[in-house]
């Protein structure tokens, strides 16, 4: 495997681990939903990196997926149906991570975003070579 293959891989692992962790995060007894919607951000953040490292597609330092998506648009048109996660997730950056009124995502809140994060794993995935894929 190449350099620039493993270094795809790593990013697809990385946003695996955290969809994990938004997982786990998001059992009873103990549900931190606050730290598993971040991990859902960064799940999705982090996949759709890994693709646009695969296509050699630059993208600054940043945690919009908005951004990373229409990027990933330019490469692969398919990526137009995760605009509305890209609008969803990309706010779980920062939302929760400090103190605020709002503490907590609300249940269905914390459902969906597990849910786009997932698709939207699934998605880049399923574009990854064979030899890179995660499963």
């Amino acid at each position: 495997m190449d350099s620039k293959d493993e270094l795809v891989q790593n990013w697809l692992i990385k946003a695996q681990h955290d969809l994990l962790a938004a997982k786990k995060l998001s059992i009873e007894p103990e549900i931190y939903g606050d730290i598993a919607i971040y991990h859902c951000q960064q799940s999705a953040e982090k996949a759709v990196k890994g693709f646009l490292i695969l296509h050699d597609q630059e993208f600054p330092r940043t945690h919009d997926i908005r951004l990373l998506i229409q990027l990933a648009i330019r490469i692969n048109s398919s990526f137009e149906h995760y605009q509305e996660t890209s609008e969803i997730l990309t706010p779980y950056a920062t939302e929760f991570r400090y103190p605020s009124d709002v503490m907590q995502p609300n249940p269905e809140e914390l459902e969906d975003a597990l849910i786009k994060a997932e698709e939207l794993f699934d998605f880049v995935n399923s574009l990854l070579p064979d030899k890179i894929k995660i499963s």
